[in-house]
């Protein structure tokens, strides 16, 4: 996932981008689908704290119809102990503001506890969501992150995927704790009229059905402008990260990046700032009817009291649990409109976990003839996206302890046929054999098992020095002996134990006592790794030495010939001295194969090899 990493041919869109997000095709109710699906994800993740907060959901819709009617009784209570002036009855109130107090403390309780238990669930939600959007990302392949859409797709999952399950059950809970809330307060309000309850729940509704819709329209802005979004998070990238520093300083890149950085910012404020204002404005006006159905039933009820026909005690409580109960109603139909909010966020993970990927057939772990070694027969392969094939019908077989270099200019596809080789494509046509077996017939992990391969664009691992070695081969990460041995073939021992730990020393300067390479020295260090698959019977090394001097090149291929006498290797190169070494080589342009042979053979041709050739070797004379 390396921010600034492409391929030729890969990660194109489909057609332009609308200058308007789109409708949400297939939407609407069908989108509480996911309920169930976030529920679950709540529940696999800790059912000890799910369970204590469905009991303290329970509770806390209990306790306030139960604190509004204690306090009826301490009004009422009141009341007649002015009358009687008896004792009893003044201890009698002062017993029901005890009582209010023990509910309250224990609401509070309820609240506090409540609150803890979500904390501590969010935290474990949000690592196992994550765990899941990176396990899913371990059976992608190298196509899908290089296409743009499922990028984008990928990264509207990670945004906000971690909290939205946890929100869907908080909402889930509180509609249940402001369903009891309004059943115990419908049920003391009826005893005044049903008409008051009606009013209650019809009130609510308007600005229920605005916030649902502006629901919606968010959530598709939000999926519309994820390229835009992840431009931001690029050119951040690119001001702020110590692999672009150089060159952002030099060419003197950090203002033009920072300005595209505040343009598109611009752009998204704009579009945010236009449904927060709408969104506000008509969430005040429906709003104003909470606001004209609660005093009307206010006039209503003091009405009543006035005439005598509730006492003081009613008149307190239906006040108290008119204005909770259209708190609770306005709650539930928010927490349904956040649920729906909710559903849609949701959908983009598990669109994301449910995308199809590739399954390979192969299941063998060794190839029927390890004499046959490799071969390529009429390979043809296009780039996810391009109609334009990156190799075209190239076709070659390179013995076991045979020594194969690629040669051609950049974008004539050598590095296109260590991907094939690799597994990380397959053909469009023909195919690639191991050692007498198609590749598709290999079980993956045991096919690149057999492989130690250099990339051009190798990664330079914020690791300790063994570790980045180690590596290579997992299954002997901690294995200093054999970190040695790959090291010592690749001619980096003697700066690696001139580093202050040895084997220890931190490299990059992500973390702290980290240690900078040049160019030439992590060169080595990766290909030390390769050199970590002891087992492995092919070698690739794409570009291996281009950072390093012609002397440290001259050592390293030295070492190479020695130490790999029995297995197969595959060089790329554009440094000639090194690739004349080769058994044979092939030169490639556009995909195709134009020329194959030994040195002697191809120079005495007299074609493109001996014409770049003649032409490298007249620039060291």
């Amino acid at each position: 996932m390396h921010p600034h990493h492409t391929s030729k041919g890969a990660g194109r869109r489909k057609g332009p981008k609308p200058e308007t997000p789109p409708d949400e095709p297939g939407r609407g109710l069908s989108v509480f689908r996911y309920s169930p699906k976030g529920l679950g994800l709540v529940w696999q993740t800790s059912r000890p704290l799910t369970l204590t907060l469905a009991a303290l959901t329970v509770l806390g819709g209990v306790m306030p119809g139960a604190i509004a009617y204690v306090g009826k009784l301490i009004v009422d209570a009141v009341v007649k102990a002015q009358e009687t002036g008896l004792e009893d009855d003044q201890w009698l109130a002062i017993a029901w503001v005890g009582l209010e107090a023990v509910l309250v403390i224990i609401m509070a309780a309820i609240q506090r506890g409540y609150s803890v238990a979500q904390s501590l669930l969010r935290a474990q939600l949000g690592q196992r969501v994550n765990e899941m959007i990176l396990e899913k990302a371990l059976t992608l392949e190298l196509a899908q992150f290089e296409d743009s859409e499922f990028y984008d797709m990928l990264s509207r999952a990670r945004r906000e995927a971690s909290s939205r399950p946890l929100s869907l059950v908080n909402r889930t809970f509180s509609i249940v704790q402001n369903t009891i809330s309004i059943v115990t307060f419908g049920g003391l309000l009826l005893a005044f009229s049903p008409w008051a309850v009606l009013v209650l729940v019809v009130a609510g509704v308007p600005a229920f059905i605005a916030e649902a819709k502006f629901s919606g329209v968010a959530f598709r802005l939000f999926r519309w402008r994820t390229p835009e979004t992840r431009q931001r998070a690029y050119y951040e990238t690119a001001i702020a990260r110590e692999d672009f520093a150089k060159e952002t300083q030099l060419y003197e890149l950090g203002p033009l990046f920072l300005a595209r950085y505040r343009a598109i910012f611009k752009k998204v404020y704009g579009e945010d700032r236009a449904l927060t204002i709408r969104r506000g404005v008509w969430g005040f006006l429906l709003g104003l009817l909470s606001t004209a159905a609660f005093y009307g039933a206010y006039v209503w009820i003091a009405i009543a009291a006035i005439a005598d026909d509730i006492s003081l005690g009613d008149m307190t409580m239906y006040l108290m649990i008119f204005k909770q109960g259209q708190t609770a109603f306005a709650s539930v139909l928010q927490a349904i409109s956040g649920m729906y909010e909710d559903n849609l966020y949701l959908s983009n993970l598990f669109d994301y976990l449910s995308h199809p990927t590739r399954s390979r057939e192969g299941a063998l772990k060794a190839g029927v003839d390890p004499s046959q070694g490799l071969r390529f027969a009429n390979v043809t392969f296009a780039y996810p996206g391009s109609d334009v094939p990156a190799v075209r019908d190239v076709s070659f077989e390179v013995a076991p302890g045979e020594k194969l270099a690629l040669v051609g200019k950049n974008g004539s596809g050598k590095t296109t046929i260590i991907k094939l080789l690799a597994g990380l494509y397959e053909p469009t046509e023909g195919s690639i054999s191991l050692h007498g077996t198609d590749l598709r017939d290999w079980d993956l992990t045991a096919l690149r098992r057999k492989l130690g391969i250099i990339f051009q664009d190798f990664v330079r691992y914020q690791l300790k020095v063994g570790e980045n070695i180690g590596i290579g081969d997992v299954d002997h990460l901690e294995d200093r002996p054999r970190w040695e041995r790959a090291a010592d073939k690749a001619e980096a021992d003697d700066f690696i134990e001139q580093l202050p730990k040895s084997y220890e020393t931190q490299l990059g300067r992500w973390f702290k006592d980290g240690r900078e390479l040049s160019g030439g020295q992590w060169q080595r260090i990766a290909l030390s790794r390769a050199f970590m698959r002891e087992d492995a019977d092919v070698l690739v090394l794409d570009e291996p030495t281009a950072a390093m001097d012609p002397d440290a090149e001259a050592k390293v291929f030295e070492h190479f010939q020695r130490h790999t006498v029995d297995q197969i290797a595959l060089l790329i190169s554009h440094r000639f001295a090194t690739v004349r070494r080769a058994d044979r080589i092939i030169v490639l342009d556009d995909g195709e194969v134009i020329e194959a042979g030994t040195h002697d053979e191809l120079m005495a041709a007299d074609g493109r090899y001996s014409h770049l050739f003649t032409l490298q070797a007249a620039g060291y004379q």
